[in-house]
């Protein structure tokens, strides 16, 4: 299978640039034993480049490359197949955009083609070549440093730690973990998340239950929720729960009773944050609406989770404008040496800033995930790198101190 490859990187400080024609060099001569082309940019700074030959030879090399200290820094851009070669000679070819004019060198890469129509006209590859050269993406390419640059030491003072004693009767228990803006050393909120009475996960929570079963007991779990938020002193504290969108719906008077047990414990409407997850389809939206607006009227925010996985995000996100926004970890994980995770979570913190709603990432946990988020705008966070979620109770926050 015909595989290609596009990578964008950047040079280490270390390598002298004038050993760049001895490293292409030997490529030239691994590539062409491999059956595979490799056409190389470098602007000075970051090495652009294309790698197209046969599927296991392709990532073979790509491998080898990711693991070499020469440069940082690495983004993938592209990963397709196609049912021939964009390029007809195999081996190393670089282009040196500072020795060449640059108005003229996508047409030099384009006459080593063996199919100039397409791509000229119509070809993915050409118009990242494009984007390189023009440096129209620029501004994106964020330089962050090493994972190991950082220490994320735990700080036990910022919220009590202490555990409570599970609550005697009740069918569901909750773990909670902070949502944090690191650099400002701030708990920008809690939330409290579904388990069993023994910590196991929502799942095993919900198996038991089908039908309206299970909006029933979606939303009585949250009077357990208030409860240990209570205990636990959490009266002045910003705290999130989750709930599916279906049990506003399928559950008569489901605003009334979160009202009622937010006041039952101690607890204000305006400090509680309501997630909707994306994971269920909407199958009543203007009830759904309706019933946001009974919430939001209320004193209450309202968050999507898992924005980006689901079946609604852009509809929800245009019908009742929420005041959160949550990343799908999916689109988090590794999101520093990706280019199209990279891309789509950037047009929604570009959505998200012209609407004035404010944008979390959850399941971060590599420190490369939060600086290269950090530096695309995203200042709050969720994830094992500052906080595991602890059973019924609060757990330390690890704040990020540089070496």
């Amino acid at each position: 299978m015909l595989t290609t490859i596009i990578y964008r990187s950047h040079i280490d400080d270390g390598v002298p640039v004038s050993t760049l024609e001895s490293m292409v060099a030997a490529a030239n001569v691994k590539n062409s034993h491999a059956d595979v082309t490799g056409i190389l940019l470098f602007n000075g700074t970051h090495f652009f480049q294309l790698l197209e030959g046969p599927e296991e030879s392709v990532f073979a090399i790509y491998r080898r490359i990711c693991e070499d200290t020469r440069h940082y820094n690495l983004v993938e851009l592209l990963c397709d197949y196609a049912p021939s070669r964009r390029f007809g000679s195999t081996g190393m070819e670089l282009f040196d955009l500072r020795e060449h004019d640059r108005d003229k060198v996508l047409q030099e890469v384009l006459n080593k083609s063996t199919s100039k129509y397409q791509l000229a006209y119509d070809d993915r590859a050409l118009r990242f070549f494009r984007t390189f050269v023009e440096a129209t993406e620029r501004q994106n390419y964020f330089e962050i440093p090493p994972g190991d640059s950082w220490d994320f030491v735990p700080d036990e003072d910022v919220l009590s730690s202490e555990s409570i004693p599970p609550i005697a009767e009740v069918a569901c228990s909750f773990a909670f973990q902070p949502v944090i803006d690191p650099l400002a050393r701030e708990v920008v909120s809690l939330e409290a998340l579904l388990r069993t009475p023994d910590g196991n996960s929502p799942e095993t929570y919900f198996n038991a239950l089908s039908g309206d079963d299970i909006y029933a007991a979606d939303l009585s779990s949250k009077k357990v929720a208030f409860a240990m938020a209570a205990a636990l002193n959490l009266r002045k504290q910003m705290l999130s729960v989750n709930l599916l969108p279906m049990t506003l719906v399928n559950v008569p008077g489901a605003v009334n009773f979160l009202l009622q047990e937010i006041k039952q414990n101690g607890l204000v409407p305006e400090q509680i944050l309501v997630e909707f997850t994306e994971s269920e389809v909407i199958s009543r939206l203007e009830e759904f609406t309706g019933a946001v607006r009974q919430l939001k009227a209320a004193g209450i925010s309202v968050a999507i989770d898992d924005f980006g996985a689901g079946f609604a995000g852009l509809l929800l996100l245009a019908q009742f404008q929420p005041d959160r926004v949550k990343i799908n970890r999916d689109l988090i994980r590794d999101v520093h040496k990706s280019g199209p995770r990279q891309a789509i979570i950037q047009a929604i913190i570009q959505c998200c800033t012209s609407l004035e709603i404010s944008v979390t990432a959850v399941g971060v946990e590599k420190p490369e995930e939060w600086m290269w988020l950090e530096s695309a705008g995203i200042t709050t966070f969720q994830g094992y790198l500052f906080a595991a979620p602890m059973h019924n109770g609060i757990p330390s926050v690890a704040w990020p101190e540089k070496k």
